[in-house]
């Protein structure tokens, strides 16, 4: 059993550093320290993608489209509607106020309907950093990374800052990492850090890839718990050996 934070780093080649992982169900800041993961900087979102398509079906039928054909629409098509035409903003209170600096996005149901997205491409994924969008009360996933940073002793901090990965499924909207940066250098104003974070193009799968590279090392190979072991002692046998 592995932290997935720490998976992730290791994806990257890395046992030190920030994961920043939004995923299907939840949202996590792991911090991580040679290995080790550091409790008081770890942090959970409730905002993930599963939420974020609930979202983007209601902004649908509160749009002009023609809710009749929008009130049915499977989770598959949402995840699939989301992934293609949705993205995060750089600037959201300005996008939101003129029409004219976003550009729409046109999907076709699996019916045949198209449906066309304006503004709801960018308010879909904005809970992410303004969890209050959907009546949550933590702070964006951006102040929960600045927070988990905090926590990190002083000496450690400057590999932390150049090792901050992204990884889940809710990362890969475009425009995610570039308003991370944003987001962390406005937080760390002032304090003579310039911050920069890594988003592999593979990162909706970092934390599985980290596993399986973890899992191949040799130094692992007496980690695990052999069927002949469970079958000898049980499942009580994991707590003693792990």
């Amino acid at each position: 059993v592995a932290n997935t934070g720490f998976l992730s780093l290791c994806a990257h080649g890395r046992i030190t550093g920030l994961a920043v992982e939004a995923g299907a169900g939840v949202s996590h800041v792991t911090s991580v320290c040679q290995g080790q993961t550091l409790r008081k900087g770890t942090h959970r979102l409730g905002v993930a993608g599963q939420l974020l398509s609930s979202h983007l079906h209601q902004l649908l039928l509160e749009s002009p489209n023609k809710p009749w054909a929008l009130q049915a629409l499977r989770r598959t098509t949402l995840t699939q509607l989301k992934e293609q035409c949705c993205y995060v903003s750089l600037d959201y209170e300005t996008e939101l106020q003129e029409k004219g600096s976003h550009h729409s996005a046109t999907f076709q149901l699996p019916d045949g309907y198209c449906i066309t997205l304006g503004k709801e491409r960018f308010c879909c994924p904005e809970p992410l950093f303004q969890p209050k969008l959907l009546q949550h009360s933590s702070p964006g996933i951006h102040q929960l990374a600045w927070q988990s940073l905090q926590t990190v002793p002083e000496h450690s901090r400057r590999d932390m800052l150049g090792n901050i990965v992204l990884s889940g499924g809710s990362s890969m909207f475009p425009g995610f990492p570039e308003r991370m940066c944003l987001g962390l250098n406005l937080l760390f104003q002032g304090t003579g850090f310039h911050i920069e974070v890594l988003a592999s193009p593979e990162r909706g799968t970092a934390a599985w890839r980290g596993g399986s590279m973890a899992a191949s090392l040799t130094s692992f190979q007496h980690e695990w718990m052999t069927k002949g072991e469970y079958q000898e002692h049980g499942a009580e046998y994991m707590h003693m050996k792990f």
